[in-house]
């Protein structure tokens, strides 16, 4: 298939890779320049990526997409048929001004964020969340499988993928600061905490992300991973969320609060997991 990705950080470059090593002519454009992906063609501009069949979005927020595809118009030259695919995390109230603009453009669109971090996603092992049309679902299919183990389908309304990625977001930071916590107790009473993680794992806390960020907390390596910086932004995505709800979520306040003082400390750029080591010195 010919297609078209824009957005080349650490997640979408090993998107991009995947779908070209695995047959599909990619063709890229990106905000900062070339960054050199063997097998993956440069586009000269975003309506140049977006003369394709399918698309795929990889930017880092709201502003980017609405600055990048918005307000230059893309959306309006798109080739006739294709199926444009955001993977990016991004607020619900802009998931629904996406799909009222592509719906107005004629152009189809498939909300399908993803769940995993560049080295997951570069072994085509991400789990994809989509929600759209079924037909443009069906057609971008094939891709989505290149790309993830699983593709979860979400039903028709866009918005609920991003719903669910900020709320599976939103509970990794919770499972980090639960482990940092018990740490803290544990270890004022002799008990190393690579042993007290062993023994959660084994009994009440298993799943991927209480095994993936306990060894990055036992082993003291943060690095990204995903930055702390862009899972405050995710956090704050929620916030936004709930009180669009009518709601506030006190676990969600205190996580955001603690993640925000280790991104104040100046641990912006280190994985998302270091929350759980500013809670562990003592971060104030």
């Amino acid at each position: 298939m010919d297609v078209g990705f824009i957005g080349l950080g650490a997640m979408g470059s090993a998107m991009a890779r995947s779908l070209a090593k695995a047959g599909h002519t990619v063709r890229a454009w990106n905000r900062s320049g070339d960054p050199g992906i063997e097998g993956v063609g440069m586009a000269s501009s975003p309506a140049d990526a977006f003369d394709a069949e399918a698309v795929f979005t990889m930017l880092s927020d709201d502003a980017a997409i609405r600055d990048v595809l918005l307000e230059s118009g893309v959306l309006r030259q798109a080739r006739p048929g294709l199926v444009h695919v955001v993977t990016s995390t991004i607020s619900i109230a802009f998931a629904r001004e996406l799909a009222a603009a592509h719906e107005a453009a004629g152009v189809a669109y498939v909300s399908a964020p993803v769940l995993g971090r560049p080295d997951v996603a570069a072994r085509g092992e991400l789990n994809i969340l989509a929600a759209g049309q079924p037909e443009a679902v069906r057609t971008v299919h094939p891709l989505l499988e290149v790309l993830g183990r699983k593709v979860w389908d979400l039903g028709e309304a866009a918005p609920r993928a991003n719903a669910a990625k900020i709320a599976a977001n939103m509970m990794i930071t919770m499972a980090i600061e639960a482990m940092a916590e018990a740490a803290v107790l544990t270890e004022a009473n002799g008990l190393p905490r690579a042993d007290f993680f062993e023994l959660i794992l084994g009994t009440l806390f298993g799943g991927r992300a209480y095994e993936g960020y306990s060894a990055n907390i036992a082993k003291e390596t943060y690095e990204p991973g995903f930055k702390a910086r862009l899972g405050l932004k995710d956090l704050r995505l929620a916030t936004e969320a709930a009180t669009e709800a009518g709601r506030r979520l006190p676990m969600l306040d205190a996580v955001r609060t603690r993640l925000g003082e280790a991104v104040e400390a100046g641990l912006g750029e280190k994985d998302w997991s270091i929350m759980a080591d500013y809670t562990l010195k003592g971060g104030a």
